[in-house]
């Protein structure tokens, strides 16, 4: 056994803005073993149930993340129209479903860029980035934000996208996708990136399973979970199963995703096709009262939002459990037996989002 050190990774990441850190124990340049630590971006927005009533906490939980924002406040509020037992008009659902999408897209690519700057191939890293502006467009476009959306409110939704909008987004999309087959040419065949991810932090479907994994990471090696195959807004009416691999290395989570762009995309097209006429959203009547748990599947995998209200117009507790969450020990059963040089790479492969863990 060589000799073992202990090297501090983080806060301050190389390639991501937000502050993980890991204390990595190495015999020379293999990883041994892996002692998280988060809590440095902490903002108590959970706290803010005492302050907020109900109607307002839909802003709170969309400032939980800023790449997941659209389903912070939707998964918020399905939490609570589930709890007053609301049921959201027909074309409301759509709209969120056609968001979602979109903001999945956004979300994917620009973890791919990020990918692709974390092993120095900054000419990918632009072109992810380039087109993920345009996806930023159409959500500037339909909702007024490219960041933070604004758009959900408890029974439905705060604005329409009209059939001009809709017939653009159609015609941008097919421009998107000409220009995506490219780039997952990139990623999927081209040697340096191969030589980079290809058999690089092997996590199994029986680890990934015993850890709890979700989302890519988790259909990367193999687990065939998904929480839109559960059905919550337009998803029932939509044709598509989740995508996995079985491979469970960096290159598999790499090709989950890329093919997983090319299903939203699908999924944007299925959803305008048949989307309804109607209102966009109901009347809200009385106020909160027991408890819900609500899942829907954000970019990074599952995540969870339990509501829990006593009558009045603020809530008892409101509480986040995000995906990065839940993909931090296969992170540290991926980290185990790795070269030092890839750490930053296998961290940048679970997509962890900080704030949304730390809130």
């Amino acid at each position: 056994m060589g000799k073992r050190s202990v090297i501090p990774f983080g806060p301050q990441h190389p390639v991501l803005p937000e502050p993980i850190h890991l204390d990595l124990v190495v015999e020379d340049e293999r990883v041994v073993d892996v002692i998280p630590s988060v809590g440095f971006v902490h903002r108590g927005l959970e706290s803010l149930v005492t302050k907020k009533d109900f109607n307002t906490l839909v802003y709170v939980a969309e400032r939980t993340c800023g790449i997941c924002s659209f389903m912070h406040g939707m998964g918020y509020c399905e939490s609570i129209e589930h709890m007053m037992e609301i049921e959201i008009p027909d074309r409301a659902k759509f709209l969120r479903t056609i968001w979602s999408e979109m903001s999945r897209i956004h979300s994917h690519l620009l973890w791919l860029g990020l990918l692709a700057d974390g092993f120095g191939f900054e000419n990918l890293f632009y072109q992810c980035w380039r087109i993920r502006e345009k996806i930023l467009d159409m959500l500037e476009m339909t909702t007024g934000g490219r960041c933070i959306f604004s758009v959900n409110q408890i029974g439905g939704v705060l604005k329409d996208i009209e059939p001009d909008m809709l017939k653009h987004i159609l015609s941008a999309i097919d421009e998107i996708e000409k220009e995506l087959r490219v780039v997952q040419k990139t990623f999927m065949d081209d040697y340096t990136v191969k030589s980079r991810l290809c058999g690089v932090g092997v996590l199994s479907k029986e680890k990934a399973h015993e850890l709890g994994c979700a989302g890519p990471f988790a259909r990367a090696s193999g687990i065939c979970t998904d929480m839109r195959i559960r059905g919550y807004d337009a998803y029932p009416e939509l044709d598509f199963e989740p995508i996995t691999s079985d491979l469970g290395d960096c290159y598999a989570r790499c090709d989950v995703r890329t093919r997983e762009i090319f299903q939203s995309i699908d999924l944007i097209r299925q959803a305008a096709g048949k989307i309804p006429e109607g209102e966009l959203s109901v009347p809200v009547k009385g106020k909160p009262e027991g408890e819900f748990f609500m899942r829907v599947e954000q970019p990074r995998g599952e995540a969870v939002y339990f509501t829990k209200g006593n009558g009045s117009m603020f809530l008892d507790r409101m509480r986040i459990r995000t995906p990065t969450f839940a993909n931090l020990p296969g992170l540290c059963e991926t980290l185990k037996g790795a070269s030092l040089a890839d750490v930053g790479l296998l961290v940048i492969t679970i997509d962890p989002c900080i704030s949304c863990t730390e809130r």
